[in-house]
């Protein structure tokens, strides 16, 4: 196994060109900040990311923590790398690094002003300072899985074919990674409340042709993601299955693409089916004055796949 340093002052865009330097050394997997990311998935670990404070996060990325660090040496064990690329902020971060995973010392180091010029990394730093984000060299799909509630963007480059680094041109693959922002971040810390994430799926429940009335149900917060349940009336006459089907996957979506959060489960039950103008609202607990009740067996789904 071959192990190569990218090393870099803190916010000068290492995470940003990992991919790039990964593939142009042969590396086909990346140790960052806590995580082992292979071809754009986390296989294991927890991001120093989502620590509370720096130094928190400063004892993830070093693998500090027994726990943490057993479960990322186990992975390397079982996924046997040809190459891997670690990234610090000084050699001695890197050795520390290799060191308790059981990895051999670099037999490459790299320096992030090989790879990018004075004024990148001067913005970079401005960026983290002005915005507080980070990048993730995973695509945003994978990313939320683990960074459910983070402001998170995706990101999309073309790499350039050769063993060149930077952006590319029209013949080398699309490289995918994401735009987090910590909760440890200088700009202060966020947190999105219950009653928002269920006004936001009955609201996107509502813009469903055959819904009339929605109310949230329950919300349930965990630190992998979210659970929602919608509560509907639906016009009389509509088919049932696909109204809820409908209601559910854009609710969903919705509340992914608003919140950030990653949507473990979204339910939604019919309580009442009516004419539009005869709809009440239902009472509390699940009960409706007259009409028809039905319940969707439907949760977990996945939202519609990009085309």
């Amino acid at each position: 196994m071959e192990v190569t340093a990218l090393v870099g002052p803190a916010g000068t865009g290492k995470s940003h060109r990992a991919s790039f330097v990964a593939r142009a050394h042969g590396c086909s997997h990346i140790v960052d900040d806590g995580l082992l990311i292979r071809e754009g998935h986390i296989v294991a670990g927890r991001s120093a990311k989502k620590e509370d404070n720096a130094m928190a996060a400063v004892r993830r990325a070093i693998f500090a923590d027994p726990g943490h660090c057993s479960e990322v040496r186990a992975a390397l064990a079982t996924e046997r790398p040809v190459g891997v690329l670690v990234l610090g902020t000084s050699l001695g971060m890197v050795h520390r690094i290799v060191d308790a995973l059981d990895l051999p010392r670099p037999e490459k180091t790299i320096g992030i002003g090989d790879i990018a010029s004075a004024e990148e990394m001067r913005r970079a730093r401005r960026l983290r300072r002005s915005e507080g984000t980070h990048v993730i060299p995973a695509p945003t799909f994978e990313v939320r899985k683990s960074f459910s509630g983070y402001m998170i963007d995706p990101l999309r480059f073309l790499a350039r074919s050769g063993a060149s680094v930077g952006a590319g041109d029209r013949d080398g693959p699309v490289i995918e990674k994401s735009l987090v922002r910590p909760t440890f971040s200088a700009l202060g810390r966020f947190f999105i409340a219950d009653t928002v994430v269920g006004a936001i799926a009955e609201q996107a429940c509502r813009e469903v042709p055959g819904v009339i009335f929605a109310r949230r149900g329950r919300v349930e917060m965990s630190e992998r993601g979210v659970l929602v349940a919608v509560d509907l009336a639906l016009r009389l006459g509509s088919v049932l299955p696909d109204v809820l089907r409908a209601a559910q996957l854009h609710a969903r979506a919705v509340v992914e693409d608003m919140t950030a959060l990653h949507v473990l489960r979204l339910d939604v039950i019919a309580l009442r089916v009516a004419p539009a103008a005869e709809v009440a609202v239902p009472r509390p607990g699940g009960g409706a004055a007259g009409g028809a009740e039905a319940a969707a067996g439907v949760g977990q789904a996945e939202p519609p796949r990009p085309r």
